[in-house]
């Protein structure tokens, strides 16, 4: 036999099998959502017993501080403030979550240059407790670590209204 009709008699054989493997053929199945994977978190500040807790909250922008701050000023969620979390942060209108026609106070301004965070306070948020201050410096903290990773220092500044500044790193904060 020929080295021609040799490969046609083991190649017809295996093309015939790979057609018929007796699985009917279907078209798309609709059977839930897509695949996904884990969602993002970032780390936001409380209180407990008056110490610093990180609680970790899911976010489309696990990296930026504005929006870890704004869910900071959302507060504990109503189980969370049962189980005893708390927060000393005054309440603020999340910047990028607006309410028609809430009289609040619009939420802080952040801005970001290298490794250091700056947060602005609206007016009106003259007075902010030093536990207060911790939240918003550690909360914008971690969540510049997770978008920027790097062995620097991270510096969080917190002006208020009235000019007062607080000042922190990363380093101050627990988990750190």
């Amino acid at each position: 036999m020929k080295a021609g009709h040799r490969l046609a008699l083991l190649t017809v054989p295996a093309l015939l099998g790979l057609c018929s493997c007796g699985i009917p053929a279907t078209g798309v199945v609709e059977a839930g959502g897509p695949a996904s994977g884990i969602e993002p978190v970032t780390p936001v500040y409380f209180l407990r017993d008056g110490a610093l807790v990180a609680v970790p909250r899911a976010t489309a922008d696990p990296g930026d501080a504005g929006a870890a701050l704004d869910l900071l000023l959302l507060g504990p969620a109503p189980v969370e403030g049962a189980g005893g979390l708390s927060t000393e942060v005054p309440g603020m209108l999340p910047a990028t979550s607006p309410v028609p026609g809430n009289t609040s106070a619009a939420g802080p301004t952040v801005s970001v240059k290298g490794d250091t965070v700056g947060i602005r306070l609206p007016p009106g948020f003259d007075r902010l407790s030093r536990l207060a201050a911790q939240q918003l410096i550690c909360t914008a903290a971690a969540a510049h670590r997770i978008g920027e990773p790097s062995a620097d220092t991270v510096t969080v500044t917190v002006s208020t209204g009235s000019g007062r500044q607080a000042e922190g790193t990363d380093g101050d904060c627990p988990g750190a």
